[in-house]
Order: structure tokens, then sequence, then C-alpha cells
């Protein structure tokens, strides 16, 4: 694998509207799942040759030199460009080893993936927990592993994904799934949307955090057509875009606030979180005294 240089890893974030976190982490630059719709593949991000994997070099020891530099501890989200548990993680253990430098350091982690990988590190984040949040976040859009298997060709299916927030959630990690994008005309049904909850629910998920249409700009708006072209040939999804969407970075599901409405009624009655301040209130109750500062 190649490896590109780094100055830092880990870096104060701008806010901590997201998920609570107040630090960053990325390991690896670009991702293999072969994703359709990956919005870090846009222009503006400049990562070029977006589908190879490549690995900050001396990663581990600058991870190591940037924690102790902090001057308090805080929860590290990992997983915003390129998924940590990419394939090459199984063998080069870096997102392990990075979460074990955490865990010495006193910082929490908040974690996305597609990857059942994750459950390989349950002890790790389980150690992180005795002191510091831990949080996993699975991201699923679809319930049907055909769909998923064309739409995300390289990532595990979606049954594995939930069977990973079961194993997580039996272990006591606060888990919970990124229900994001979901990609118009393709999941905007109530039948997937309710599926994915009642899986969510049943697999012992706490949360399902919704984006209800997909974000589409320069590079990747054409990226994303000519996949829509390939894999649904003749089915004009394409042109649905385009008519409706035109050059709109957020291209909202119809029937968006209906949508939404189911949702939430189904999130309500099967117990789940999904607004984004009760998730972080929830997920980081019982360590407001670790010198964490709390949303």
């Amino acid at each position: 694998m190649d490896t590109i240089p780094a100055k830092t890893i880990v870096t104060r974030t701008k806010s901590s509207s997201w998920f609570g976190t107040e630090y960053n982490m990325n390991i690896y630059k670009g991702c293999c799942h072969g994703c359709i719709y990956c919005d870090s593949r846009s222009a503006c991000y400049g990562v070029e040759d977006f589908d190879r994997v490549r690995v900050k070099e001396n990663a581990l020891e600058i991870i190591a030199r940037d924690l102790r530099r902090k001057v308090k501890p805080g929860v590290v989200g990992t997983g915003s460009m390129s998924d940590p548990y990419n394939p090459f993680e199984k063998e080069l253990e870096l997102t392990r080893h990075a979460l074990e430098l955490l865990d010495a350091y006193g910082f929490g982690v908040a974690i996305a993936t597609k990857s059942d990988l994750i459950t390989r590190d349950i002890d790790i984040l389980s150690q992180i927990r005795e002191h510091s949040p831990a949080l996993a976040k699975i991201t699923v859009t679809t319930a049907d592993d055909g769909l998923c298997a064309r739409i995300e060709p390289h990532a595990p299916p979606s049954s594995r994904r939930f069977a990973a927030i079961a194993a997580l959630s039996d272990a006591g990690i606060y888990t919970g799934v990124l229900l994001m994008p979901v990609l118009p005309f393709l999941e905007d049904s109530e039948e997937n949307i309710g599926k994915i909850l009642r899986l969510s629910k049943e697999s012992g998920a706490r949360f399902v955090y919704p984006g209800l249409g997909v974000t589409l700009r320069y590079n990747q708006r054409e990226w994303y057509y000519q996949k829509l072209d390939e894999l649904f040939p003749g089915q004009g999804l394409r042109e649905a875009y385009e008519k409706r969407y035109g050059e709109n970075y957020r291209c909202a599901v119809p029937r968006v606030k209906t949508l939404w409405a189911y949702f939430r009624r189904e999130c309500e009655r099967l117990g789940l979180l999904y607004e984004m301040t009760d998730i972080i209130r929830s997920y980081r109750l019982g360590y407001e005294g670790n010198q964490l500062r709390f949303f």
C-alpha cells in the first residue's frame, strides 16, 4: 500500500454538533468500498484516485504525539472521509492500534463505518468505555442485500452490518445506525425505511440518524449518474434526477415531509432515538465528570 506524508492526524473539530466529537482522526485516505453515492468523491475535497486506499506515513507515532499535546481529552471521531475498517485494516491493524492509543491517553471515540470488521476491536472499545464514551455508528442505507451489492459493491452486505450492531450492542457498546443517504427513487420507500428501523431495533441499536436524500456536486454528480445508467439501465433514473434536482447540492427525497413523519412515528414506536442532541446526551451520559465537554 502506498503511503502519504502527514504532519498531524488528530485535529480539533470546528464544532461538536456532529455526534459531540471534539477531535477528528483519519488514518487512511481514499476508500475502496465503491459506494456509488459517496460525497467524499466530490472535487472540493481534492482526493485524487479516490478508490485507491493510501495510509498516512508513521500514523501511529503521529497520533501518539498529537494526543500527548492535547490540553484535555475528548471524543475522537473517525470515518468521516475514509472508512477506518477498509479491507486493508484487517492485516495492518492501524485503526486497532490507534484505538489502543486513545485508550492509553484517556480519550473517547466515535466510529463511523460500513464494515463488520469493527467487531474485532470490541475488546478495546470496551476498555475505552470504562473511562470515556465509545460510540459505534454503522451506516445502513437499504435493508435489501441485493440492492446493497449494487450501490455499495465492496462493502459488507447490510445483513452483516446488522449482525455487527448486535455484537457491539451485546458487548455494551453504544451503537446505532446512520441511515444516510436515502437515495431518491431507489431507497425512499416506507417499506425500506420501516424494515431498517425494525432490524435496527432487533439488533440492539439505540438510535437511527437519518439523511432523507443525497448530496450531489461537481465530479461526484456525474460519477453517480454514470453508475445509475450502468446499474439500472432503462429505468430513467438519471433523467428523473436531472429533471427534479438540476444542479442542486442537497437532493431531498420526494415526499420528504411524509417520509420524515413516518420515520419519526416508527422511531418513537420502537423506542429509537433520532434527534442529534438526544443521541449525544444519551451516549455521553455518565461521563460528565471525566473532563469531557458535554454537548
